[in-house]
């Protein structure tokens, strides 16, 4: 295990070590993030009977993504006249900084994770939150009342489903006993979360795509309403900041879905000699696949359907889930 190389008194090698570390894991999810986006593209074209991208990079369009980028580096950066300067250009960095510091704490496999701390997952809960003072602050500090809307919904949508997110692991905490999410991967090596916390599955994959603010629940920057919403006065690098962030957001959610209710890297038990990397990485891209299918299938709901669909219906679920998983626990767990 990585952390195992590091337990001696820091010194340079150390510092050396933990960077070198963290831009490997950076450079892996740019890539991740470059080919998701194209992977992106390439699924709903085939659902929606299109092509997708298919000029830069051959007929996969494989180059697409990297020359979007690369467009967006050599843009204008413009900022308007009337914004507040320091906060208009501090809120993409506030926005995407917690996005990679999550990434810190999820386990890949059983010998590669960074930071294996008790409470993983209340880190990454608490960490994860701090962006949306990232996307509330570009929304105001932009002077534009459709940008400044854009990010009273992102505030309201995330107090809104931030609570059952959290009370939909709670099931998995109670089987579990631990915050630690190598525990909760290990409790995981007989059975499955998935398979005994069902609606706590569906409740945390629901609440996750409002959190990651896509559809159907991508109201803080929807485009026929509020053109685009938080970062409609952004362009050039610090539009992809924003972009990087959800993107990255993207990748880390897949990443706790699987690690809290499809065993992380446990393979299904007749096909134990596949590595545990490989495991992870199917599970990782169907929960990825399942999150693009939503976009292309489902249309946004209106403002007031998101806010009592998360107070009235995915609420109470979860804490009926909590209730339920507590009898079971007591009585057939003990």
């Amino acid at each position: 295990m990585i952390t195992d190389l590091l337990q001696s008194a820091p010194s340079w090698t150390n510092v050396g070590i933990f960077f070198g570390l963290a831009t490997a894991l950076l450079m892996v999810v740019l890539g991740f993030v470059t080919y998701g986006i194209l992977a992106e593209r390439k699924v709903m074209g085939f659902m929606q009977g299109r092509v997708g991208p298919n000029q830069v990079g051959g007929r996969w369009g494989l180059l697409q993504t990297v020359a979007d980028v690369l467009k967006l580096l050599l843009k204008e950066d413009t900022i308007p006249k009337a914004a507040d300067k320091p906060l208009f250009i501090l809120a993409p960095v506030i926005a995407f900084t917690p996005a990679f510091m999550v990434l810190a704490v999820i386990p890949f496999t059983d010998a590669f994770r960074f930071a294996d701390i008790g409470v993983g997952l209340l880190y990454y809960i608490a960490v994860s939150g701090i962006t949306t003072v990232g996307i509330v602050t570009g929304g105001w500090a932009s002077n534009n009342k459709y940008a400044l809307l854009g990010g009273m919904r992102a505030a309201a949508q995330m107090i809104s489903y931030e609570i059952p997110l959290v009370m939909s692991v709670i099931g998995v905490i109670l089987f579990t006993g631990s915050l630690n999410l190598v525990d909760i991967v290990n409790a995981q090596s007989d059975i499955w979360y998935i398979f005994i916390q069902p609606v706590g599955f569906l409740v945390f994959l629901i609440a996750s795509v409002a959190e990651l603010n896509r559809v159907p629940f991508d109201l803080p920057e929807a485009e026929s309403e509020l053109v685009a919403g938080f970062h409609v006065e952004y362009s050039g690098f610090r539009w992809a900041f924003f972009m990087l962030a959800e993107y990255v957001y993207f990748f880390a959610m897949a990443s706790l879905t699987t690690v809290l209710f499809l065993g992380g890297w446990h393979p299904v038990m007749f096909l134990d000699f596949i590595p545990g990397a490989v495991w992870f990485a199917l599970k990782f891209s169907l929960v990825i696949f399942i999150l693009i299918w939503f976009r292309v299938t489902f249309p946004r709901i209106k403002a007031d359907q998101l806010m009592e669909f998360g107070w009235k219906v995915l609420l109470p679920v979860a804490l009926a889930n909590i209730f339920i998983t507590a009898v079971i626990k007591e009585l057939f767990f003990r």
